[in-house]
């Protein structure tokens, strides 16, 4: 395999029923193959990616002390700031060597319960239209997101509208990274990267245009592929939420941030996730269609809540 699978969203969106019918092959079997694919023609602008950038590199330019006060640990990361030498991957002690931002979704409606269990997110006063910008990106990565999950909910036969009651008003999370520079006078522990090998705890995720190269993807060969993306491509990938809800046939795929040659290690990178999580209530137990005698079922029966919480203490953001 030299890149990841690419795909186009117009196809499934705006495209004829062969055509969609296409997508949803292509998409399943990317992500039952490598649990990777490459989007063009998602839903988020170049216009809004560019201000997304600029705003990135005006907050983490601010002095840790003004950074901090965004720091909300009582969330356990899930929403504002969290500086560096605080997540580390599952089954590692050593940090990961970035620091990070997250905003949730904005719940309008009081009888959600969920309007008052989730945090709050915080806005930094700081960075002129942050909170407009990142409000608006976060609207467009869930519309592509949604999109993308009903592609999904097709090529597993279900519903085509399976997922939008289990993700209305979830917690997913747009991530502001910096993985920042590694210059003269900065000390990398032994064993330490931008980040370490790991799978991600959500459905799915969506990248888009991170600033340097640096992610790498685990094939099934064991082969680490470093795949080639063009700045209007979204990757995309499986998380373990959908992997266990599938029993398997869709894959979490091992993925890491390496770091980069001696040369280039004073340069920041930027990258902006977005991890699409279901309602914290929504059950993660194994679809009865994903489990027959060749593949009985492989994991225990578990809510989106209590796997999330038990990642969260597993990654050291939460005790």
């Amino acid at each position: 395999m030299e890149n990841l699978p690419l795909l186009d969203l117009r196809a499934f969106l705006h495209g004829t029923p062969a055509q969609k019918k296409s997508f949803v092959m292509d998409l399943g079997r990317a992500f039952s193959e490598i649990g990777f694919a490459l989007i063009e023609n998602h839903l988020v602008p170049p216009a809004l990616q560019t201000a997304m950038y600029e705003k990135v590199e005006q907050f983490f330019a601010l002095p840790l002390e003004i950074k901090m006060q965004y720091a909300l640990p009582e969330t356990a990361g899930q929403r504002g700031y969290t500086p560096p030498n605080q997540e580390h991957a599952k089954g590692r002690t050593v940090p990961d060597l970035k620091e990070f931002f997250h905003i949730g979704p904005e719940i309008t409606d009081p009888t959600d319960p969920l309007y008052t269990q989730l945090p709050r997110n915080v806005w930094v006063k700081e960075v002129p239209g942050f909170r407009e910008t990142f409000l608006e990106a976060y609207e467009k990565f869930m519309e592509t997101g949604r999109a993308l999950l009903r592609a999904i909910a097709l090529y597993l036969e279900l519903e085509e509208t399976y997922f939008e009651p289990r993700i209305k008003n979830g917690p997913s999370l747009l991530r502001l990274l910096h993985y920042y520079p590694l210059g003269e006078g900065v000390e990398i522990p032994e064993g330490a990267t931008r980040a370490a090998e790991h799978e991600d705890i959500n459905l799915i995720t969506l990248l888009i245009g991170a600033s340097a190269e640096g992610l790498e993807v685990l094939t099934r060969e064991g082969v680490w592929l470093a795949p080639k993306i063009e700045p209007h491509q979204m990757v995309i990938n499986v998380g373990d939420m959908l992997q266990r809800l599938t029993n398997n046939r869709l894959r979490s795929t091992t993925h890491r941030v390496t770091l980069p040659p001696p040369e280039k290690r004073h340069l920041p990178r930027y990258s902006i996730p977005f991890f699409l999580h279901p309602r914290p209530e929504v059950s993660l137990a194994c679809l009865p269609s994903c489990i027959d005698e060749a593949h009985p079922k492989a994991y225990p029966d578990i809510t989106a809540e209590e796997y999330l919480n038990e990642r969260l203490v597993e990654l050291g953001l939460k005790k």
